[in-house]
Parts: C-alpha cells; structure tokens; sequence
C-alpha cells in the first residue's frame, strides 16, 4: 500500500503515475474482457433514469457505486440508498443498498455498498436421463447462480481556490457462485475525484485500478465428472479471471431555468484499453463508449430524467443478407419526489436496445437520518400563592 504524504515530492507522483497509466494501457495483452459484469449495471433508479451518466455530478450515498469520491458530500448526517429490479420478467434479480457515513471532521465521509445479482430455480438436468436412456424428471433439481459485492469507501474534501475537490476510493470484496458446483473470491480497488466549479462538475473514476482478480475453484462431485466425462464436456479444475483497469470521465452542467427550475446536462465516457470492443470508437487500442443524461428538477421536490447509453453496432433485423448494420441503444426514463429526508425514485430502462420491448421498473429509496435538534428549554409559569384571588386575567409564563 502506497500512503500519499504532503511532503512527496513531484519526482515520485510523476513515476507512481506514469506507472499507473502503463498498467492501464498494458492490458490489452495481459486481461480478459468483459469480467464481473454485474458491477456495471448500475446503482439507483436516478442514475439508471441518466442513462448511467452519474460520476460528476452524483452527491448521495449512490456515490460508492459510481464516484466513491462523491460521497465527501454527504457530510451532515448518514444516508442510506436501498433499490430493487427485476430483470426478464423476474429471472434474474438485482439487489443494491449503500450507505454513507460522515465522520465527525465533515471533510472525511465514510461508506459502504453492497450489491446482489442473481438467478435462482436454475433446472440442473445433469441426471434427467437414467443410464438405460428413460427420462426420470424426478431427478431434477434447482440451483442458483450469484454474485456478490462488498465496497468499503473512503472520500475527503480538498480546499483548493474557488473550487471543490473530492478524491476518494473503493477496496470491493467479490464472491460468486454457481449452486454447489463453482465458486470464487475477488478483491480490487477503485479511485476517483470530483471538481465542482460553479455551476459545473467533472469526474474520473478509475476502476480496478490494481486489476481484480476472481480466483475461481470447482467442486463436482465424483458422479458430476463421470456424467459431463460421458457427455463430452470438459471438467475444469481451478481458473483465474482478471478485470483490466478502466477509466470513465465526466462532465455535467446545472443550467437555471426558471426561479425554481433547473436542468442538469451530463455526458459520460468509459475508456477500456483491453481490445477491440462493440463501442463507438473501437480500436486495438482502446474503445470509447459514451452516455448522456438529463434531469429536470422543480424547486428541488419533483425531478424529471432521462438518457441514452450504452451504443453498439448490431445486424438489421429487416436485412435478410445480414449484412447490413444499425447502431442500437439503451433509452431510459424515470422521475423522482422528495420529502424531506426521503426520496423516492423510479426508472423505465431497456435491456438491449431502442427497438427492443425488453424494459423493466427500477424502484429505489434515499434516506437521510437526521439528528435530533436540541430541545429548546421549557419555560415554567411563576407561581401564584394559594390564597391569591383570582383576578379573570390569564397569567404570564416567564
């Protein structure tokens, strides 16, 4: 572990950069693509409303999932963000709370998310066919398939001239497993900043900054190998999975609209340099996939959202050669209410694409615990001797 001090000096944060920057653009030879997936989906019905374009201007306890750096704001009292979807009409299930803990120098914010994405009742039909070739469907049973993630985060204010910074980071413990057959271990670390300056904020969140390894381990039984050994699948012993580090930059702009009105504009753009990608830009070099979102508040009670991501080139369905490509995208939509401490979210996000009827509702809940305001003393009323006549007249409190 590296500690960062004031008294540093410039020779070596030039060289612990120059080798953060060669382990990200190093891993194209050395990483595989697309692993622990179910930590991109996202966190909150606000930022799957945007499109997933979250990391500059995020502010709540959502802030561990996109920007840990965001969660310095959150300063005054703990937040909690819980949300729930559901996804294939109700296969696959995802799970998120997150929570946001000032610490009682309001420059440090601690927190800690947790995030679930599962498949549950999966058919194992390892045994359906007796070995005299009769199907027996009493011999099927069920399995799940899940994944697990914890963060622990840390952010802190910097003071800097007509500015606010946050810097902070993620250490992420991951478990998954496939029912009693498969399971794995993995651990990583992410960092991030946030500038706001004036009516603009900017972003960057450097994921598996050290690389995030699965270390995975396979347990079947003895009858388990015999069967898949007679058909002709392949029994893996122990496999390792390596996540390559990836940066997502971000830039968004509070325009006021009216006295109580305003518009949030903010664009985002996560940089993988692992390989040739489906994205927008797509080199050998690295890949730029962008997304965009908007969010329309009035006088900071009701909010209005939507937004576009997650581009990619895909064969026209009308085109019977398949030969011919379209460029698909994830719309979004949702709105949002608060009540004080509590807010309520909600989002109409597709899974695949603008064309396709694949949507589901995205349901999550903001708390903020307030702490209780002193009482103000009790003023008690002078006392009256009991041989005092009374007068009619309504007596003073002092």
């Amino acid at each position: 572990m590296v500690y960062f001090t004031a008294n540093m000096s410039r020779k070596n944060i030039y060289i612990i950069t120059f080798i953060l920057i060669c382990s990200v653009f190093t891993a194209n030879a050395q990483f595989r693509k697309y692993s622990n997936e179910f930590l991109n989906i996202g966190a909150g019905a606000r930022g799957m409303a945007m499109g997933g374009a979250q990391i500059a201007s995020v502010e709540d306890a959502t802030a561990g999932y996109w920007n840990p750096a965001a969660l310095a704001n959150v300063q005054n009292e703990p937040s909690l963000a819980l949300m729930h979807a559901d996804y294939f009409a109700g296969i696959g299930k995802y799970e998120y709370a997150g929570m946001a803990i000032p610490t009682n120098n309001k420059d440090h914010t601690l927190g800690i998310s947790f995030i679930r994405f599962a498949v549950d009742d999966i058919p194992n039909t390892l045994y359906l066919v007796n070995g005299d070739g009769s199907i027996d469907y009493n011999n099927i049973s069920t399995f799940s398939s899940a994944d697990y993630a914890l963060l622990f985060s840390y952010a802190k204010k910097v003071s800097i001239k007509n500015a606010s910074l946050n810097i902070g980071g993620n250490a992420k413990v991951i478990y998954r497993n496939v029912g009693s057959f498969a399971s794995a271990w993995g651990f990583g670390f992410d960092a991030g900043a946030q500038l706001v300056k004036g009516n603009w904020h900017f972003g960057a969140v450097l994921r598996d900054v050290t690389t995030t390894f699965n270390a995975w381990s396979f347990t079947f039984s003895d009858p388990d190998k015999q069967k898949l050994y007679l058909t002709k699948n392949d029994i893996p012993l122990t496999s390792t999975e390596l996540t390559a580090p990836h940066l997502t930059i971000g830039a968004a702009y509070e325009f006021k609209l009216a006295k109580k009105v305003t518009l949030l504009a903010e664009s985002n753009w996560a940089l993988n340099f692992d390989g040739k990608r489906n994205n927008i830009i797509s080199t050998s070099f690295f890949n730029v996939d962008p997304s965009v979102g908007l969010e329309a508040s009035f006088n900071k009670v009701f909010c209005l959202r939507t937004g576009i991501g997650n581009f990619q080139q895909a064969l026209s369905d009308g085109d019977t050669t398949n030969q011919k490509k379209v460029w698909i995208f994830q719309p979004s939509i949702g709105a949002g209410i608060n009540f004080g401490n509590l807010s309520i979210d909600y989002a109409y996000s597709n899974l695949s694409n603008q064309s396709s009827p694949l949507y589901s509702h995205i349901f999550s809940l903001k708390l903020n615990f307030v702490k209780n305001a002193k009482q103000a003393p009790i003023r008690r009323k002078k006392s009256v001797p009991a041989n005092t006549q009374k007068t009619g007249r309504r007596s003073r409190a002092f």
